[in-house]
């Protein structure tokens, strides 16, 4: 069983003000965690994997499809493949949201690391 500690090495910067860490992954998923700093947009995009997330820290706009809601501590979300999405986080303070894809993010392969323990 794989455990991956937390190590600078983990974290890449996709775009700027918004960072994300491959926490753990197998074929059938790939958790995920995002650190947003605020006010910034994680533009609209699609992907065929299945999305489901909770807010942890801060918050802001969620839009999935047409509909858009505003999001905080302990809400969660489910993404259905193909549905484009896009997150405003706040103004007033970072987000950190943690993300659950399925199947994995083939797309994400090349910045997992490899765990610390086997």
């Amino acid at each position: 069983m794989p455990l991956w500690h937390d190590t600078n090495a983990a974290w890449h910067e996709i775009m700027p003000g918004v960072r994300r860490r491959i926490l753990a992954h197998a074929p059938s998923a790939m958790m995920v965690l995002y650190r947003i700093e605020p006010g910034k947009v994680f533009p609209k995009h699609t992907h065929p994997h299945a999305q489901y997330g909770t807010v942890l820290e801060g918050g802001g706009m969620f839009q999935v499809g047409g509909v858009s809601w505003k999001m905080g501590v302990g809400d969660a979300y489910y993404v259905p493949p193909n549905v484009p999405h896009e997150l405003r986080a706040d103004n007033s303070a970072p987000t950190v949201v943690l993300d659950v894809f399925a199947p994995e993010r083939e797309d994400f392969l090349n910045e997992t690391v490899p765990p610390d323990e086997p």
